[in-house]
Order: C-alpha cells, then structure tokens, then sequence
C-alpha cells in the first residue's frame, strides 16, 4: 500500500474521523485554474485528493463531470498535462496522498510501462480504472501495484457476496463503494443502506471503505462519514467549478474560492460527524 495513503487512514483512525476525498478534473476549467484548486484542497480540509484524468468518453460519470472532461480537453489538457500538474503540486506537498481516476484508453495508448513509471516519479499514489475489471488485472493492475501504485478498487449495489472476493483480490489503498446504482451525481445516497454496505465489505477486507457518488452537501457528507472512512465529493464540486465561469467558459474571478468555500464546509460536515 501507499505510504501516503495508508499513513492517512491511519492518522484518520486515530483522530476517530472519517476523511474527505474530493474529486476534481485535472485541467478544468484550465490547466492553472485546475492547479489553483488542487494546491488549495489540504488546507480546505480535504484528507485525500482525486484527481480525474480527462477522457472524451467517461462511461460512469454524469453530465457534470463529462462537461468537466469536456473543458479540460479544451483547454489542451492532456494525459501528460495530469502527470505535470500532480508534480507541480507535489513539489508543495508531500504528504496528501493523489489518487488518479480515469479509463484505461489515454493510459494504453501513452503505453503502460511509461504511465506507470511516470505516476511514481510525479508523486502519485494510487489508481482508479474504471473501466478495467478485475479480470484484466494482469494487463495493468499487477505491474502498477509492482511499481508501489495502489489499485482502488470500485464495489457497488450490485456487488454481490460471490463477486465481493474478486473485486478484493488485488485491491489495495482503499475500497471506493459506489452508494447508488447509476452515473456520478444523479441521485442521493441513501445512508442507511451505505452503512450496511460498508459493514458487509469490511467483513470481507482490512482495507478502509470510502463511499462516493451523489453526495453533494455537508449533511450527506456527514451522514455517509458516519459508517465510512471517507466521503467523496465530486460532481458537486465540477457543478460549482461550472457556474463560476462566464459566457466564454472561462474562469469568473472568485472561482477558486468559491469551490473551497463549500470544501470547507464538506470537510466541517464530516469532522463533525461522530462528535
């Protein structure tokens, strides 16, 4: 496992906290606005930074984050601009752990070997492919954990007891639990039936349970932080990052701080959720 992201969970657990993971597209609305947010999320509160990696097509995601991916391409974000951005951040932090998630297309034809050597030296830590089953895991799961990268693997509703053990298997950093049946954004998740989720795939792994898709207020936010050991934010943010920007589609003074304005509040709504 990651030393970042493992040392997080555990100074989580000892805070007796859940964390907060935000979700943000790399490159939108542009590259420095894009690095503006990210270099700003520690100190908002965020625990654990994903960072989207922009696909033309991004099959389970909403109508928020492909507009996001959308932008980024625009702007002339490419798979070798995510890699540069996640340096430029870690050359002032070095302790919170960056997690990469995208589909498996932009990192085949970059080619893996070169991908994954140039994740570790950028200071990434952990991986997630949505669109690479665990059936698959010798292509790319296998060396990129050889490598010291974590696999975050995706469970879901549909996740039953049989196929739990196989999407376990070579998963590593954390479980990323889906709360809803569906795309990124398009519902709420309903907390009880996330905390018998969790329950169920702890019995199953040591690996820490964050729970993401639909969240979108500090009260969601809390309440899923009650069962899990993160929350993930995302579609909210990529929402906010939209409406901060003018007719052109560029960035509206005020951008950045508005996104961690609501971070700020996400991250309150989580630290006080087991006081």
């Amino acid at each position: 496992m990651s030393e970042r992201i493992r040392e997080r969970f555990a100074a989580l657990a000892a805070e007796g906290r859940a964390g907060l993971v935000t979700y943000l597209c790399a490159g939108d609305p542009d590259p420095e606005t894009s690095l503006g947010l990210i270099k700003g999320l520690p100190g908002a509160g965020v625990d654990l930074i994903e960072i989207g990696m922009p696909f033309s097509d991004p099959m389970a995601d909403g109508p928020a984050i492909q507009a996001g991916n959308l932008r980024a391409i625009s702007a002339g974000m490419t798979l070798n601009g995510v890699l540069e951005l996640v340096r430029r951040f870690r050359s002032e932090d070095q302790t919170t752990p960056v997690v990469l998630m995208g589909y498996y297309n932009p990192v085949h034809r970059m080619g893996k070997e070169r991908f994954i050597a140039a994740a570790v030296e950028a200071g990434v830590d952990g991986l997630i492919m949505v669109d690479l089953p665990p059936e698959e895991d010798e292509e790319f799961c296998l060396p990129a954990k050889e490598a010291g990268l974590d696999f975050i693997r995706l469970a879901t509703p549909t996740t039953d007891d049989r196929r739990l053990p196989v999407v376990l298997q070579n998963a590593s950093g954390f479980i990323y639990y889906v709360s809803i049946t569906g795309i990124t954004g398009s519902a709420a998740p309903v907390a009880d039936l996330v905390g018998q989720a969790v329950r169920r795939i702890k019995s199953a792994t040591t690996l820490p349970v964050a729970v993401g898709f639909g969240i979108r207020t500090p009260e969601q936010a809390a309440a899923i932080a009650r069962n899990a050991d993160a929350a993930v934010v995302g579609s909210a943010l990529v929402d906010l990052v939209a409406a901060n920007l003018d007719q052109d589609g560029k960035a509206k003074p005020g951008l950045v701080e508005a996104v961690h304005g609501l971070v700020r509040e996400l991250a309150a709504g989580v630290r006080g959720a087991r006081a």
